[in-house]
């Protein structure tokens, strides 16, 4: 094993003759107190930048995170609520529209019923004229029939009578077919 001199005359069993490190030199027991002291000032810069830069940032971060969590949760419930009392007011107003149309739809029904029943009336006072007019008219008819009817009967019973062999008078013919008709 080579051994080098340092500035002051030491040997060091950590290089070789040529200024190279033999082995690996963060194992090299001469050379660990340095390594412990730059070790120790690195984590102390690291622990001052850490808890007096990143730090403090990262918690305000996290404050205002949480902050705005809270805020859109309060936000969340208040339209939640407006929601809700949204939804109560289109129930009242659907139910509200809901009774007007059965409102409306009833009372169509009824002046639709009124007038049906005024149409029914007015063709039923029709009808009653026309079938008085009617029975007028029947009436008229069936007196005509009747005086067509005596008349032919008059006239068939004079010939009759007269084919028989008998003279009737127009009194007596009369008479008999008016009797006949009577019942």
């Amino acid at each position: 094993m080579a051994t080098e001199t340092d500035t002051h005359g030491a040997v060091s069993a950590c290089v070789d003759s040529h200024g190279g490190a033999v082995g690996m030199p963060q194992l090299c027991g001469d050379w660990m107190g340095n390594q412990v002291f730059w070790l120790v000032i690195t984590l102390v810069v690291i622990y001052f930048i850490l808890s007096r830069v990143a730090l403090p940032r990262i918690a305000s971060v996290l404050a205002e995170r949480q902050g705005t969590i809270t805020n859109d949760i309060a936000a969340a419930e208040e339209l939640k609520q407006k929601a809700e009392e949204a939804e109560a007011a289109y129930n009242k107003a659907l139910a509200d529209a809901r009774a007007e149309a059965s409102k409306i739809v009833a009372e169509a029904k009824a002046e639709i019923q009124a007038d049906l029943d005024a149409a029914t009336q007015k063709a039923d006072a029709e009808i009653a004229a026309k079938a008085a007019e009617s029975a007028k008219a029947i009436a008229a008819i069936q007196a005509s029939a009747m005086e067509s009817i005596e008349a032919v009967a008059k006239d068939t019973t004079g010939e009759i009578v007269g084919v028989l062999g008998g003279k009737a008078d127009a009194k007596a013919i009369t008479a008999a077919v008016t009797a006949e008709m009577k019942g």
